[in-house]
């Protein structure tokens, strides 16, 4: 009940004021869409945000067509999923640096994100992410949770009975700094390559800086069953594991509530060890799997398949403005050229990039750095 009267509260509070956003990754969250709206919120429905960089795209044009709606609060933007749609949460945290002031994840397992070898610990270490399972969960997910966080991931973890309503309420508490003083990014694709007042305009192999190692979240094989998009519950009893979601305009032979309970003759105890299962194979093979589906146990040919690894070089930026000297410091790995963005109360200021004086912004707005020559006004 008080988390109700908070979230009342809150409501009336924001109604005069630029809206916070609300978004929703994956199918089945109707209730949070609904609870946020109630709040002023508002919501972006992204039911084909997989994590992936298409995904990604879709969340970010969706996010500018919210802003043309109505006046929104950039500095309350906040991203939500839960089961399947976890992984697009870590995923979106990671991919869109210097978007979310926070995010939540409801049970789900975010091993795909991981496994796409383009999920990066640097990019959403300012993002808290409040993580709630299941008990039962928790002993599976523990050895994924301590990668992310050994990464740079800022997760908060709870096995209680979270509401919605305590959930938003958790969310309604974080507010992103417009112009954080410290930035922290890595990226392999140029179509993602800013986060919040730093951008890579240039990717250079060839400028090495061993001080900065890759944040990435080191993946496993990736292996996965050439089936096409399904989920699975990390918490049904029993053996196998138990289909609960197939991607929009699935086609191919698994059904919803299948449960599969081997895989190339491997017996399949529980999630975890179809995971870690999945994790040891390491090469492209045809297979088969048994599902059971309702009395009947079906034999399904189909093939383990092996990703082509992405953005195995990457640029990394570390910038931090220094309010007493007034000099902004920059470090990076595989760039030759930048942009930042500058406010006002930042100017004017000194940037030494890598040891090098990089010239002395005199006015708020774009900087172009060019490594080697001074900072001039993007034109």
């Amino acid at each position: 009940m008080r988390a109700v009267i908070a979230l009342v509260i809150a409501a009336t509070a924001w109604a005069a004021e630029p809206a916070p956003v609300f978004v929703y990754a994956g199918t089945g969250g109707e209730e949070w869409m609904k609870a946020a709206a109630a709040l002023g919120w508002e919501v972006v429905s992204a039911p084909e945000a997989l994590p992936d960089d298409a995904g990604a795209r879709s969340v970010a044009a969706a996010l500018e067509n919210a802003r043309k709606r109505r006046e929104t609060d950039p500095t309350r933007t906040y991203l939500a999923g839960a089961g399947v749609g976890t992984a697009s949460v870590f995923y979106l945290a990671s991919r869109l640096p210097g978007v979310w002031a926070a995010a939540l994840a409801a049970s789900g397992n975010p091993t795909p994100a991981i496994d796409t070898n383009r999920l990066f610990g640097a990019n959403a270490q300012d993002v808290p992410v409040l993580w709630a399972a299941a008990p039962q969960e928790e002993a599976v997910l523990a050895p994924v949770r301590k990668r992310l966080m050994a990464a740079g991931f800022d997760i908060e973890f709870r096995t209680d009975n979270v509401t919605i309503g305590a959930a938003l309420e958790w969310l309604a508490t974080h507010k992103r700094t417009p112009f954080p003083p410290k930035v922290d990014c890595e990226t392999g694709n140029p179509e993602f390559a800013r986060c919040d007042w730093v951008s890579v305009a240039k990717f250079d192999p060839a400028q090495r800086n061993d001080v900065l190692p890759s944040s990435r979240v080191t993946p496993g094989s990736g292996a996965r069953l050439a089936l096409g998009g399904f989920g699975y519950s990390t918490e049904a009893p029993g053996s196998g594991i138990t289909i609960t979601w197939l991607q929009p305009g699935y086609s191919g032979p698994l059904r919803l509530q299948d449960r599969m309970v081997s895989v190339g003759g491997h017996a399949i105890k529980d999630p975890h060890d179809y995971a870690a299962f999945m994790a040891s194979q390491q090469e492209d093979k045809n297979t088969a799997i048994v599902v059971e589906r309702g009395r009947a146990r079906v034999r399904l040919e189909t093939r383990i398949a092996i990703p082509r690894r992405e953005e195995n070089f990457t640029a990394r930026i570390q910038a931090e403005f220094l309010q007493d000297s007034r000099e902004l410091l920059v470090i990076s790995r595989g760039v030759s050229a930048l942009r930042i963005t500058l406010p006002a109360f930042w100017t004017p200021s000194s940037i030494n990039w890598n040891g090098t004086d990089a010239g002395k912004p005199d006015a708020p707005g774009c900087w172009l750095l060019v490594w080697g020559a001074q900072a001039q006004k993007c034109e």
